[in-house]
């Protein structure tokens, strides 16, 4: 006898995988952006820059940038960069290395 499938188990699972999947993702995301640098950014003008790079339809500018991302990523050994980050209260910024205030 053939045994019976539980659809909404298989169901619930594949939905479960799919938010982990979407949440890893974000969490990249993020550590993409603080990486980079582009946490000191204002929120405005890193959302503005993220639009103007998915409007772009020239394909020469989208390759540099993805050329540019490219070695981003090869460089080994990176060190922190002494950049101002943003500590998400009262606009204050703190160094690499300092503690928020």
């Amino acid at each position: 006898m053939r045994k019976v499938r539980d659809y909404d188990a298989e169901l619930k699972a594949l939905n479960d995988k799919a938010k982990a999947l979407k949440a890893r993702k974000v969490q990249q995301l993020g550590e993409l952006v603080t990486s980079t640098g582009a946490d000191a950014l204002d929120l405005d003008v890193l959302a503005g820059t993220l639009l103007a790079a998915v409007a772009s339809a020239s394909a020469e500018e989208r390759e540099a940038w993805r050329s540019k991302g490219a070695a981003f990523f090869q460089r080994k050994g990176r060190k922190a960069t002494l950049r101002p980050r943003y500590d998400g209260k009262d606009g204050n910024e703190t160094g690499a290395g300092e503690a928020p205030r």
